[in-house]
């Protein structure tokens, strides 16, 4: 036959469309032509598909090849078009049976050797065809490197095929028996529970210690304010050992993003990501973006932390980029020619200086910046942003004794246990973290005593707070109630969560 039809997948955020890939052979001059809006990428793939089948020992046909890339208003990126190319080509000059091909779906870049390199994405093209696969009650088995085959094996029940070469995957469909087919890939490694950094390392910072345990157990982004050498960067990088355990979905969640920069590793596998971008970081590399647009920094952190260190010294329009997904959770980037669509329910941890040379409010060393520099430098935090912040903590200096004395703090697991305990109350009574909680959901969960209700009202007086800041102040009350086994919110929970919104205030 002179027409072969192969199935494969491109990538459109975080969804895996799936493509039909047609290779037709006609008479006339030799020529390679790639339709379906191919990129750069695709289009080379002529050159890596000639050389590939010549150095595998395949006849190269002498003919007119046209390969179509279906739909064809779908734009086509990365060389894992390669392997289902190679193969259509081969069916259809018939130096490799076709009748089998339509049971499969293929993905892999060649090299001009013919083995076959990895590719981005591998996880979210075998989550989609295994969820088209249910809908459509026709599965397949989906052909793709080895290099590819762990992360792809986290979908549970697809059938992975993974190959090294072309030739490989050649002989599959031409063997008579099973000695020479694919064998499907079963993954032997053992599920180990995550490293984290311990807390235990922590001397002294008891309010900084309770404020990670609170904002760990009701979802709550959270700001650090103190000195430099005070511990926020020891502590942000503790706080993704205290979060609760990843759940199955989660971790699928989380590593079909990494997957899409190709930084995922299955010993990352239920790991909570913890991202710390350098306050140089532009916006793009932050919410993501690019031609063909790819994750950025907040949905590398979906499902974990994102730790921004110095947050004033970032500029303050990445900074504004941060507010909607930190209430939606979830960045659409727009482009002229596309849309796509990130998860990003991140977790924020940030720490600043409490002015310019870092020392106001030290107890040994003496300030220097005058009282407008000090405005001028937490002002480069724009309200919207900072009432976005459910807490903000002081994390003051060590005094000598704490200093020089052994850190004999809890250990991450410990205070692990605690939260989980707390998380897990909250998934009972509502379905989703305090952090989550909607409008009406707060009215009926957060509402707090008498003396609760008092201490908001004298609180909203004096430190006239907006709508949104008073509803955060609830929800955190709400999760302090939670760690302490409270059926109701009561005003000593409210007067801890005050405490969270004062750190910039109070200076």
């Amino acid at each position: 036959m002179s027409l072969a039809v192969l199935k494969s997948r491109a990538l459109a955020g975080m969804e895996a469309p799936e493509v039909t890939v047609e290779v037709h052979l006609a008479n006339g001059l030799p020529a390679f032509t790639i339709v379906g809006l191919p990129e750069t990428e695709v289009k080379e793939a002529r050159d890596r598909v000639r050389a590939a089948l010549q150095n595998a020992r395949f006849e190269f046909p002498a003919r007119r090849i046209t390969v179509n890339l279906a739909p064809a208003d779908l734009p086509k990126e990365s060389g894992r078009f390669d392997l289902p190319i190679a193969l259509g080509i081969l069916a259809a000059s018939e130096q490799i049976p076709g009748d089998a091909l339509d049971r499969y779906e293929f993905a892999g870049e060649l090299s001009l050797s013919g083995e076959l390199r990895p590719i981005r994405g591998a996880l979210a093209m075998t989550f989609a065809m295994h969820r088209a696969s249910h809908s459509c009650g026709r599965r397949r088995a989906f052909i793709l490197p080895q290099s590819n085959a762990a992360e792809a094996s986290l979908v549970r029940d697809a059938t992975i095929l993974p190959a090294k070469t072309l030739l490989e995957v050649c002989a599959h469909f031409a063997a008579k028996d099973d000695s020479s087919r694919l064998t499907a890939y079963t993954s032997d490694a053992v599920e180990t529970a995550p490293a984290y950094p311990d807390l235990c390392d922590v001397k002294g910072q008891a309010q900084a210690r309770r404020a990670l345990e609170v904002a760990a157990s009701g979802g709550h982004n959270l700001l650090m304010i103190g000195p430099p050498g005070t511990g926020k960067s020891m502590l942000a990088s503790r706080f993704p050992g205290i979060l609760p355990p990843m759940s199955e979905d989660d971790a699928l969640e989380s590593a079909a993003v990494h997957s899409l920069t190709g930084g995922f590793s299955s010993a990352r596998w239920k790991v909570r990501p913890f991202r710390a971008p350098h306050h140089t970081a532009s916006g793009v590399a932050l919410v993501g973006g690019g031609n063909a647009p790819r994750p950025g920094e907040i949905s590398l952190a979906h499902r974990g932390v994102l730790f921004l260190d110095e947050l004033p010294e970032f500029d303050r329009r990445v900074l504004e980029a941060l507010r909607e997904p930190l209430e939606s959770g979830q960045i659409t980037i727009s482009r002229a020619a596309r849309q796509a669509d990130f998860p990003a329910a991140f977790q924020l941890v940030a720490a600043m200086n409490p002015c310019p040379c870092g020392y106001f409010g030290h107890s040994r060393r003496e300030c220097r910046c005058s009282p407008d520099s000090i405005r001028r430098y937490q002002g480069r935090i724009s309200g919207p942003l900072l009432d976005r912040i459910d807490m903000q903590v002081l994390v003051a200096d060590l005094s000598q004794d704490e200093l020089m004395g052994q850190a004999a703090s809890e250990s991450s697991a410990a205070v692990a246990a605690r939260v989980t305990r707390a998380a897990r109350r909250q998934q009972e009574r509502q379905g989703k973290l305090n952090q989550a909680l909607s409008g009406a959901e707060i009215d009926a969960e957060c509402t707090p005593d008498e003396s609760g209700v008092q201490l908001l009202k004298q609180a909203m007086a004096r430190l006239n707070w907006s709508p949104r800041a008073y509803h955060r102040v609830l929800k955190v009350a709400r999760t302090i109630a939670d760690l302490a086994g409270a059926q109701r919110v009561s005003g000593a929970h409210v007067a801890e969560a005050i405490q969270y919104r004062r750190g910039l205030q109070a200076q």
